[in-house]
C-alpha cells in the first residue's frame, strides 16, 4: 500500500496472477473517481450555463458557449504535459497532487457564483483554472497503462475512461440536484426560467442554490487525494519512472509544466477571443481557431522541451513517439471518437436549452429565436443521457474490441457516426426555423445517442489498437498524446456550436463533423484494414 514497486513484470503470467493483478485492480479503482471528478469539474459549465439563463445572469448566449470552450481550451492543452507526468514525477504523486489542484476551481466557482452580479472575466478565469480536471485525463490513461499486461489493456483503459467519463454523466445529474436546497447554506437566489432535474421540472419563483455546483466537488476531492496517497503506487522500473524525485520535488516539476500549459492556453485564447464587454482583454484580432490550435500544441511541446536540466533530457526520449506514423494515425482516428464524445457532452445541454426552449418565428420578417418555449424540453433533465450512454458503453467496445479487433470495431462506429451526424444536422435545421421545435426534439434526442454510444464504442477500441501497435514504454505517452489532442473537442465542438448558432445554421456544425468521421474511416482502413495494412486489425 503506497510503496514503490520495482520489477514489475506483468507480462509474466505467474507475476501477474499471484502480484500484479491485485496492485494494478487497487490503483485503477482508485484512479477511476479521481478522474471522474476530473472531468466533472471541467465540464460543468455546460450545465452551469443553462442555470444562468434561467436565473437571468446578463449574458448573452454566445457569450456562455465561450466558457465551455475556454474551459475546453485550456483542459485539452494541459493533457500535453500531462501526458509526460508519469515518467517524471510518478503515477502516484501525479494522480495525488493533480486530483488536489482540482479544489482551487471548484471552491472558486462556489463563491462567483453566489452573485449574480459577478463579471464576466471572472467566470472566464474560473472556466480556465477548470481546465485542470481536463488535463488529468492524459496522467490518468498513461499511468494505469503501465498497471495491465497487453492482453487486458482494452479492458483496463476501458475502464478507467469509460467510468471516469461518468464524471461527466455525474454532474449532468448532481448538479441540478443540489441546486435544489441549501447543502452548504448561503443566500439562494431565485429561477426565472423554468428550470429541471432528472426527475422534472421546476417553476420559475423558485430557490435556487446555482453555487452548491461548486462546492458539492470537494466532498469528493479532499478524501480522493488521502486515499490516493495512502492506496496508489510509483513504478520505478527504467520502462515507467525510473528517477522520480521526492514527493515535494515532483509536486514542483508537475506545476512547472502545468504553467507551461496554462501560458500557452491564455495566449492562445487572447489572439482567439473577440473582445467582450467585461470579459478579459483579448487581441481583438479574433484569429481563426484553425490557426490558434496549432500554434498552441505546438508552443506547448516546444516550452515543454526547453525546460533545463532531467525534465528536458527525459522528455527527449518521451518525444520518440512523434517519429512514429502510427502516432498520427491514432491521433486522428482518437479524435473522432473521444474528441467526439467529450465535445457533445460539453454542448449537449446548452445545444438543448438554445434550439428547443425557444421559439423560432419570424418578425417583421426576420427570424428572432428569443421567445421562451412553454412546451421546450427541460435540457436539465435530458443532457445527462449522451454522455451516460457514450461512458457505459465504452468498456463494452473495449472488451468486443479485444476479442476481434480494434481497427474493425473502429470501421464499423465510424461509419454509423456518419449517418448519426447527417441525422442529427436534418432535425437541427427543421428545429431551429420552427415555433414548434419541441416536435423534433425526440428524433433529435435519439439520433443523438446513437452518436453518443458509437463515440464510446470506437473509444474502447482505439485503447485496444494503441495497445497492441504501440511497444510499453511508448503505449503509455502515445495514449496521453492523442488523449491530448482528441481533448480539444471539448473546445472545437462548443465553438463551432456557438458561431453556427450565431448564424442561425447549427446543422453545418453537424455536416462538418461527418466529413471529418468520412476521413476517419479512409485513415483507418490505410492503416489497420487494407490488404498489406502496416498492422492488421490491431
Amino acid at each position: 500500500m503506497g510503496q514503490d514497486l520495482r520489477n514489475w513484470d506483468i507480462e509474466d503470467e505467474g507475476y501477474w496472477a499471484s502480484t500484479g493483478k491485485s496492485i494494478a485492480t487497487r490503483n485503477l479503482w482508485i484512479s477511476i473517481p479521481s478522474l471522474l471528478i476530473g472531468f466533472a469539474v471541467w465540464l460543468y459549465w455546460g450545465i452551469i450555463t443553462v442555470q444562468m439563463i434561467n436565473l437571468g445572469f446578463a449574458f448573452d448566449k454566445s457569450q456562455l458557449f465561450t466558457l465551455g470552450a475556454i474551459a475546453g481550451l485550456t483542459g485539452a492543452t494541459l493533457r500535453i504535459p500531462s501526458t509526460f507526468f508519469i515518467r517524471i514525477a510518478g503515477g502516484r504523486n501525479t494522480i495525488v497532487f493533480t486530483t488536489a489542484l482540482l479544489m482551487i476551481p471548484a471552491i472558486g466557482a462556489g463563491i462567483a457564483l453566489q452573485d449574480p452580479n459577478t463579471p464576466l472575466w471572472k467566470f472566464q478565469v474560473l472556466a480556465f483554472l477548470s481546465g485542470l480536471g481536463g488535463g488529468n485525463f492524459s496522467s490518468s490513461m498513461s499511468n494505469i497503462s503501465f498497471f495491465y499486461p497487453k492482453k487486458v489493456q482494452g479492458y483496463a483503459l476501458g475502464m478507467n475512461a469509460g467510468l471516469g467519463n461518468f464524471g461527466v454523466t455525474t454532474m449532468q445529474i448532481l448538479i441540478p440536484l443540489v441546486m435544489t436546497f441549501s447543502l452548504f447554506g448561503g443566500v439562494p437566489q431565485k429561477l426565472v426560467n423554468t428550470s429541471g432535474t432528472l426527475i422534472g421540472k421546476i417553476p420559475a419563483g423558485t430557490d435556487t442554490y446555482i453555487f452548491n455546483a461548486g462546492f458539492v466537488w470537494l466532498i469528493a476531492l479532499v478524501p480522493l487525494a488521502i486515499v490516493g496517497w495512502i492506496g496508489m503506487n510509483n513504478i520505478r522500473d527504467e520502462h515507467v519512472s525510473p528517477n522520480i524525485p521526492n514527493p515535494l520535488g515532483a509536486f514542483a516539476t508537475i506545476t512547472g509544466m502545468l504553467l507551461v500549459g496554462f501560458g500557452a492556453a491564455a495566449f492562445g485564447l487572447w489572439l482567439l477571443l473577440p473582445s467582450i464587454p467585461g470579459g478579459l482583454p483579448t487581441s481583438g484580432l479574433g484569429v481563426s481557431k484553425w490557426i490558434v490550435l496549432p500554434i498552441v500544441i505546438v508552443l506547448t511541446v516546444v516550452a515543454l522541451k526547453m525546460i533545463p536540466g532531467a525534465v528536458g533530457q527525459n522528455l527527449s526520449r518521451q518525444y520518440q513517439i512523434f517519429g512514429n506514423k502510427h502516432t498520427w494515425a491514432m491521433t486522428v482516428i482518437y479524435t473522432m471518437t473521444f474528441g467526439s464524445f467529450i465535445g457533445y457532452a460539453a454542448t449537449f445541454a446548452l445545444a438543448i436549452k438554445v434550439v428547443f426552449g425557444f421559439q423560432h418565428v419570424m418578425v417583421d420578417g426576420v427570424m428572432t429565436h428569443d421567445l421562451v418555449n412553454p412546451n421546450g424540453p427541460s435540457a436539465l433533465t435530458y443532457a445527462w443521457m449522451g454522455a451516460f450512454i457514450g461512458a457505459l458503453i465504452r468498456p463494452v467496445g473495449g472488451m468486443i474490441a479485444d476479442k476481434i479487433g480494434g481497427a474493425k470495431v473502429t470501421q464499423i462506429i465510424s461509419i454509423v457516426m456518419v449517418a448519426s451526424a447527417l441525422g442529427v444536422a436534418y432535425f437541427l435545421k427543421l428545429a431551429y426555423v420552427s415555433a414548434t421545435p419541441e416536435v423534433y426534439f425526440f428524433p433529435f434526442m435519439i439520433l443523438f445517442l446513437i452518436l453518443f454510444a458509437m463515440t464510446g464504442i470506437g473509444n474502447g477500441s482505439t485503447f485496444r489498437t494503441i495497445a497492441v501497435v504501440f511497444n510499453k514504454e511508448q503505449a503509455g505517452p502515445v495514449l496521453g498524446w492523442t488523449a491530448a489532442v482528441a481533448a480539444y473537442g471539448a473546445f472545437i465542438i462548443p465553438k463551432v456550436f456557438g458561431e453556427q448558432i450565431k448564424a442561425a445554421t447549427p446543422e453545418y456544425a453537424l455536416y462538418g463533423f461527418a466529413v471529418f468521421y468520412m476521413v476517419c474511416i479512409i485513415i483507418n482502413w490505410w492503416f489497420y484494414l487494407r490488404p498489406g495494412a502496416y498492422v492488421k486489425n490491431p
